[in-house]
């Protein structure tokens, strides 16, 4: 609890989903918080949830926070925008009354808190009022090299982070003019990340990441890969080293 008598906020980076690859710090905060909040899609536990279920006390509240949308509309949509903000808003409110009632709350985040990630929404709206702490996590991208096995940027490579969501033009266009590559929001942009990459050149030195550091991971080149939809984690790397 902060001197004001207020509780905490407490973004916790969770990681890719293996819970052995939490921080220290995070379990400690995890195993104290009176309140662990977590977002998911409706009808889901979420990856977060799962990945720290073991730690919670048995008498912690969980807060769920359900997106009202996910891949429905376009996120360009104005619809979308609207209903993502209000969504938002609420979701501060409901962590407020915990923080106001002297609750720290704990805020999950798979990855790294802020880096792609939700809690960063409650972050912009609830850290001017309370204290707040950000404990960072193995990111996505980082789980996804490492069990691949490939080095992904050396001495003055440029590695550029990418979302599969931009237009197949300018994906083309970052893709080549980086020396290293992290697309990630692959799903059913699949397709198109491999078009982009192969007018960049690139898509003999791509590699497909699936649910890194999970029992059912794997790695393989993008260019054996299906154009089936891609799962929510995973991942596409361009390494930039190939040593030695």
């Amino acid at each position: 609890m902060s001197a004001g008598g207020t509780g905490r906020l407490l973004g916790i980076g969770v990681g890719p989903g293996d819970p052995e690859l939490l921080t220290l710090k995070a379990a400690r905060l995890l195993r104290e918080a009176p309140v662990v909040a977590h977002f998911a899609k409706a009808g889901r536990a979420g990856r977060a949830q799962a990945t720290i279920a073991a730690l919670l006390r048995p008498d912690v509240v969980l807060l769920p926070l359900l997106y009202p949308v996910t891949t429905e509309i376009p996120h360009h949509h104005p619809d979308y925008r609207a209903r993502i903000e209000a969504f938002f808003d609420e979701a501060a409110t409901q962590v407020a009354a915990h923080l106001d009632s002297g609750r720290d709350v704990a805020v999950t985040s798979e990855g790294d808190p802020l880096f792609y990630g939700s809690y960063m929404h409650l972050h912009a709206r609830l850290a001017p009022r309370y204290a707040a702490e950000v404990v960072p996590g193995v990111t996505g991208m980082s789980a996804c090299w490492s069990m691949a096995g490939v080095p992904i940027a050396q001495g003055e490579d440029v590695l550029s982070v990418l979302p599969g969501t931009l237009d197949e033009a300018e994906l083309a266009r970052r893709l080549r003019d980086a020396d290293a590559a992290v697309i990630m929001k692959v799903g059913r942009n699949l397709p198109k990340i491999r078009r982009a990459l192969a007018q960049a050149g690139l898509l003999d030195r791509a590699i497909y990441v699936e649910r890194a550091t999970m029992p059912e991971g794997h790695a393989m080149p993008l260019a054996a890969r299906d154009d089936a939809p891609a799962p929510y984690f995973s991942i596409v790397l361009v390494p930039g080293w190939a040593g030695p």
